[in-house]
This record gives structure tokens, C-alpha cells and sequence, in this order.
């Protein structure tokens, strides 16, 4: 696995030259990246959505779909950014910013995201199939396996293939619809009244927060701040400003085009169903089945079919892209691409085979929109981070966002987050409620995962803040300047190093070399931490022990060798109190520790050993961290 990371989406990386030309030239050399992840608002999961919505609440809901594409737009355009500046997609961000215990919950999350989602893709290549060719729906979603096959024949041609491929699927999708409109005959001043925010009730808001997850989708977030890379700029101030507004220019058309698409759908089933009194439509099927009797043309149902098969297959093909990135950025791990397509698609198929073989075909739809639920519930674990990293002036420079860019981000963040909060106090109540006696089931399996998504959210939310505070405490002057005194050289003779047989052993041990240099003396202590350590102390004889030994002989060796005066110590128990007590009996001038790099739950846990150890010393303590 090692600890380099890749670049992202590494076969396609900065494949497409963006240095030469100029006017619309240069901008057809950015124009891509976007379309592939405005498929993603598109497709089959939001046709149950906006179907659903449509259907029972006529046009009453189309403001939520603006509101989500606006939500969109500017969370795609801090993807893009993310990707331009950093050279980073969101994944990798999160690996270098969070330790692995969090970062392997995210990607599980994120795996979950990836899942739901293909599952609605799955479900409505099914279902197009099924209405076009009449095949029954478990033959069409055992078809779907087959699909892998498509990207992997596409990535051979390269990444503007893939996107010329997925543009033509949009162009079917939106001429479909296009003509679709023409046929329902909107009414025009009730589609305007739409635009006015309401929810009419409980209902409205599960499919509000199924509009907004089949929205803004978070895969998408991944997926777009790894496409932009695939762009080769010039790595100057302007040729990545120039970079961060063709992409934004990319993300508005791709996703107007995109909520044109929504809205249309939406506005057919308020237009059709709604309008007649078919308030329970919420199927694809039901849907596909009752336009051309309503419409008057079997078109209708032709062109949705097609539209609907057009939107599975394309969005199919950016999820799997979307793997690849959260697999590789959060673990650093590489799978062949046919495999890791074949497990995403297997991950899918398993509850679609389940629900079609157990409840038959008549609950896909309420699957679907299940599905988007899902996807909405994982947007705070992708946002709120997506957030952090742009705003972080450090590593953003020049190109950190805006204030007001801060505070409209942070604004979707809490809609999202609070819509999504209430939802699962709503649905866990009526949980609880269904199962009567056996409540328990519920307390004991869904309550403590909600409870452990909040605290690993509200972790991620406020541990920048944290440590901000803590650093600008540091540097808080107290009482006032003092005449400074630099005309001798401060220099140490006695150093004791910290060892824990990790990566930061060669930092720590060098940071000790550069204060001390041939002339001091060294101690490298240990402290072995074993369950027989803390209760035998010195008495007990270990295997650790013994290995440990070893290893500081090992280390004592290689510098005597280099012409460095060395001892060695062993210590048991508790670091935090031994540490200090070898320290002293070495009477050494100067400790060097190496950061452990423990925060938050980890310090609970293990205990802060740095922080503890420098106040039990009277010497000065340097901290080497981690590069």
C-alpha cells in the first residue's frame, strides 16, 4: 500500500493540455469535468424523487430543486477548487488532514454514499429495460453486472471520450425531456407559485430531503475535485485562477442543464399525474405506464424509457469513478478497476435482488427513494470538510474562498445538516412506535449509530476550530517585551530522545543530532507499555521487552558508528510518568519527543504523553512533528 499517495485518477491525470489556445478554444479544453458529474443530478434516484414530489404535491416542491441546484453549484465549484489548488481531491484532503480511525469511517460512509447511489442506477437500467423490451426486472438487474465492461473499454480511450460519451447521453436525456414538455402543457402561474418556499407536510419533507440528497449528491464532491486534474494548467497565479473560473463556467451550464432536467420531470408529474388526481404515483413504472394515455402519443412513454436507460447507464459510469477516488484517497489502496466496478456493482445489486425477490416489484419505487434519503444523510461527512479545506489560509493561499463564499457554504452545511437531524428523530420515532415491545431492537441498534454519526460529524465540524483556538492561545503574548539577550550561543550536552519504534524515529533522533550535534551525550529511552509492563514494571522478561532492547541497540550502533557519544534505557509502565523519572535520573539539559499526532477520541483514549510528560520536566522539550 506504502505512504506515497497516487495522483488521483492517476492514468487520466493532466492527460488534457489546457495551456495552449485561446477564447472559446481554452474554454472547450475545460468543458468536461462538470457534465460528468452533473449526470449525477440526473439520474434514476432523482426521477423517483421529483416523480414522487410532483405526483403528490404538484408544483409545490420545484423551489427545493432550485434550491438544491444552487446548493450544487457552489459546492461543485469548492470541489473544483479543492482539486485546482491542492492538487487534491476531497479524499486524499481528508487522509492528510484526519488519523486513520476517522478517516476509515469516512470511507465507509463514503462507500455507503457510492452504494445507494448505484443502487438507483441499477434499479433504473432495470426498470428502463423492463418498459422498453418487456424483460422482468430481475433479469435487468442481473444485466446490469455487464455494464462494468463498458467503462473499462471507455478509460482505454482516454478521459475526453469518456466525457464525449456522457455528453451525448445528456443530449438524450434533455431532448427527451424537452419534447416531454411540450406535451404535458404546464400550467405557467401555478409552476411560478412553486418558487415560493413551503413544505405542506411531513410527507413533503422526506421527499424535500430526497430532492436534496438526489441533488447534491456526495460522491459528486469526490468525483468533481478529482476530474478537474485531469486538466494540465499552468501552475502560476493566473493559469489557476484562470482554471478555478473555467471550471465554474463548466459547473453552471452542466448543472443548469441538469436542473432543467429535474425540473422537468418534476413539472410532467404535477402537470399529469397531480393534475388528474393521481396523488400515489411515485413508481417509474406507474409513471411510464400512464403517459401515453395522458399524453395522447405513446411517445411519451418511448422517450422516457429511453431517457431513463440514457441516465442509468451514464451515471453508472461516473460512480465507478467515484470508487476508485474514495478507495484510493482514503486508504491509499488500489484495486484493478474491473474489480473494484464488480464490487461496487455486487454491493448494489444484493438489496435490489432482495426487495424485488421478497416484496416484489411494486416497493422499487419506495427503494429508490430510499436510496436518496441515504445519500442526503451522508452530505454533512463530505460538506463539512469540503468546507474546512478551502477555508484554511495555510494551504490555500491566495485562492482561499471568500467570507461571503464562507458563509453561504456554512448556510448549506446547517440546512442540510438540520433537515437531515430532524428526519432521523422523525423516522426513528415512528420506528419505535411500529415495533412497540420490541422497541429494544431499535435502542440497542439504530439509536447508537445515529449517536456515533453525530459525534464523528460534530468531530469533523469542530476540530479545526479547536485547534485554531488552541494555536492562537499559544500565541497570545502575556506581560510584555523583555530586553533580549542573544550574544552567547545556547547549546546542550545532555539529551534524552524518545523512542517508539515508528516513522518518527529518524525525525526525531536527526531534530535531537541538529541541537546537540557530535559533542552532547544521548540517552534513547523507551518505555514498553505491555499489560505485564504495568503491573511486573522492570521484573517482568517479555518478548516485547527483549525485541524492544534490541531495537535501541540497533539504533545505539548505527550512531556510535557515526562517531556519536549513546546510552541506552528501557522503561515499563505508564510513559507519562516514567518518561519524566529517566529524563531526570539521566540529568539530561534538553528532551526531544516525537508527536504522536493523537487528537480528540485518540487522546481520550491513550492518553496526551507529550503534554502530560512537558509539565512534569524542568528542561526545555522540543516536539518533532510528523512532515
Amino acid at each position: 500500500m506504502g505512504n506515497t499517495i497516487r495522483k488521483s485518477l492517476s492514468e487520466v491525470n493532466s492527460s488534457v493540455d489546457t495551456t495552449q489556445g485561446k477564447g472559446w478554444r481554452k474554454l472547450l479544453a475545460f468543458l468536461g469535468p462538470a457534465y460528468l458529474v452533473s449526470v449525477g443530478y440526473m439520474d434514476p434516484g432523482n426521477w423517483a424523487t421529483d416523480i414522487a414530489g410532483g405526483a403528490r404535491f404538484g408544483y409545490a416542491l420545484i423551489w427545493v430543486l432550485l434550491m438544491s441546484n444552487l446548493m450544487a453549484l457552489l459546492l461543485q465549484s469548492l470541489s473544483a477548487r479543492l482539486g485546482i489548488v491542492r492538487q487534491l481531491d476531497l479524499a486524499q484532503a481528508s487522509r492528510r488532514s484526519y488519523n486513520p480511525v476517522v478517516n476509515f469511517f469516512l470511507w465507509i460512509l463514503a462507500e455507503i454514499a457510492i452504494a445507494a447511489c448505484d443502487l438507483a442506477e441499477v434499479l433504473g437500467m432495470a426498470i428502463g429495460l423492463q418498459l422498453l423490451f418487456g424483460l422482468p426486472l430481475i433479469w435487468g438487474v442481473s444485466l446490469t453486472v455487464l455494464d462494468t465492461l463498458l467503462l473499462l473499454f471507455l478509460q482505454s480511450y482516454g478521459i475526453r471520450k469518456i466525457e464525449a460519451f456522457i455528453i451525448a447521453l445528456v443530449a438524450i436525456i434533455g431532448g427527451a425531456f424537452l419534447i416531454e414538455m411540450f406535451l404535458a402543457k404546464p400550467n405557467f402561474p401555478e409552476l411560478a407559485k412553486g418558487f415560493i418556499p413551503s413544505i405542506p407536510n411531513d410527507q413533503a419533507l422526506y421527499i424535500a430531503i430526497g430532492i436534496i440528497g438526489a441533488t447534491v449528491m456526495p460522491h459528486n464532491l469526490y468525483l468533481h475535485s478529482s476530474l478537474v486534474q485531469t486538466r494540465r494548467i499552468s501552475r502560476n497565479a493566473k493559469g489557476i485562477w484562470t482554471s478555478i473560473k473555467y471550471n465554474f463556467i463548466d459547473s453552471a451550464i452542466a448543472l443548469n442543464a441538469a436542473f432543467f432536467v429535474n425540473a422537468a420531470i418534476l413539472v410532467l408529474a404535477a402537470s399529469t399525474f397531480f393534475k388528474a388526481g393521481l396523488y400515489e404515483v411515485e413508481d417509474i413504472q406507474d409513471a411510464y405506464k400512464f403517459l401515453s394515455p395522458m399524453l395522447g402519443t405513446q411517445w411519451a412513454s418511448i422517450l422516457f424509457g429511453i431517457a431513463l436507460v440514457a441516465a442509468g447507464q451514464s451515471s453508472t459510469i461516473t460512480g465507478t469513478l467515484a470508487g476508485q477516488i474514495v478507495m484510493e484517497g482514503y486508504l491509499n489502496l488500489r484495486i484493478a478497476p474491473w474489480l473494484r466496478r464488480l464490487i461496487t456493482r455486487l454491493i448494489a445489486i444484493i438489496p435490489a435482488f432482495i426487495v424485488i425477490l421478497v416484496y416484489g416489484e411494486s416497493e422499487t419505487g419506495a427503494l429508490l427513494i430510499f436510496s436518496q434519503v441515504i445519500l442526503s444523510l451522508q452530505l454533512g461527512f463530505a460538506v463539512i470538510p469540503l468546507i474546512h479545506f478551502n477555508s484554511d489560509k495555510e494551504k490555500m493561499g491566495e485562492y482561499v474562498i471568500k467570507p461571503w463564499m464562507k458563509i453561504a457554504a456554512w448556510l448549506i452545511a446547517a440546512i442540510i445538516v438540520t433537515l437531515n437531524v430532524k428526519l432521523v428523530i422523525q423516522e426513528i420515532t415512528v420506528w419505535l412506535t411500529a415495533a412497540g415491545g420490541d422497541a429494544w431492537i431499535v435502542w440497542v441498534t439504530a439509536v447508537p449509530v445515529c449517536i456515533a454519526a453525530g459525534v464523528l460529524l460534530l468531530y469533523i465540524t469542530f476540530k479545526p476550530f479547536i485547534e485554531k483556538f488552541a494555536e492562537r492561545d499559544t500565541k497570545i503574548p502575556h506581560g510584555t517585551a523583555v530586553k533580549l539577550d542573544v550574544s552567547y550561543k545556547l547549546s546542550y550536552h545532555r539529551i534524552a530522545v524518545t523512542i517508539d519504534f515508528g516513522k518518527m524515529d529518524n525525525e526525531t533522533i536527526r531534530s535531537a543530532i541538529a541541537q546537540g550535534g557530535i559533542n552532547a551525550r544521548y540517552l534513547l529511552l523507551h518505555v514498553v507499555e505491555t499489560a505485564g509492563a504495568m503491573v511486573y514494571g522492570s521484573d517482568i522478561e517479555d518478548q516485547e521487552s527483549a525485541e524492544d532492547t534490541l531495537a535501541l541497540e540497533n539504533y545505539k550502533n548505527q550512531l556510535v558508528d557515526k562517531g556519536y557519544d549513546v546510552e541506552i534505557k528501557i522503561g515499563f509502565g505508564n510513559p507519562r510518568s516514567t518518561i519524566p523519572e529517566m529524563v531526570k535520573e539521566f540529568q539530561a539539559d534538553l528532551l526531544v519527543m516525537g508527536a504522536h499526532g493523537h487528537k480528540f477520541f485518540k487522546d481520550i483514549i491513550f492518553g496526551a504523553t507529550v503534554d502530560t510528560v512537558r509539565h512534569r520536566v524542568d528542561i526545555p522539550v522540543l516536539v518533532v512533528k510528523e512532515k
